[in-house]
């Protein structure tokens, strides 16, 4: 297990209902509810890391700010909003909450064939940390 991996499961310690999965190079948080989504953060070495919240993902060169945007995914803080299209996930986009308004901050999207049918949203959130 990375430095890194331990040290997200030392912090995880202070939250013993948090449930987790963990390998040799990385560990995902499962939701506390079906209204959450799953955090992960994968060791690719050499100082790479990825993040992912569902299906969205971020790559990091900096331990600190991949442990950072991994510690906001699962705040209440955060927050990802769905598309679909025909039941169908499409797009995953990660909010962020400042002073009350949910500001959009990045976006991870599939390509989609089905553009003429009406977008659906949906907001998943987790709460395991309650601010950071």
């Amino acid at each position: 297990m990375s430095k890194t991996i331990n040290e997200i499961v030392n912090r995880l310690k202070k939250y013993p209902e948090a449930e987790y999965e963990l390998n040799t190079e990385s560990i995902t948080v499962n939701p506390k509810s079906e209204n959450g989504f799953s955090v992960s953060l994968t060791d690719n070495g050499n100082g790479n890391f990825t993040v992912a919240f569902d299906f969205w993902h971020e790559e990091f060169d900096d331990e600190n700010d991949a442990l950072n945007c991994f510690a906001f995914g699962l705040s209440k803080d955060c927050r990802l909003k769905l598309t679909k299209k025909g039941n169908r996930p499409i797009k995953w986009t990660v909010e962020s909450n400042e002073n009350g308004i949910w500001k959009e901050d990045s976006t991870t999207g599939l390509f989609n064939l089905s553009f003429w049918k009406k977008p659906e949203f949906e907001f998943l959130q987790n709460d395991l940390i309650k601010s950071l």
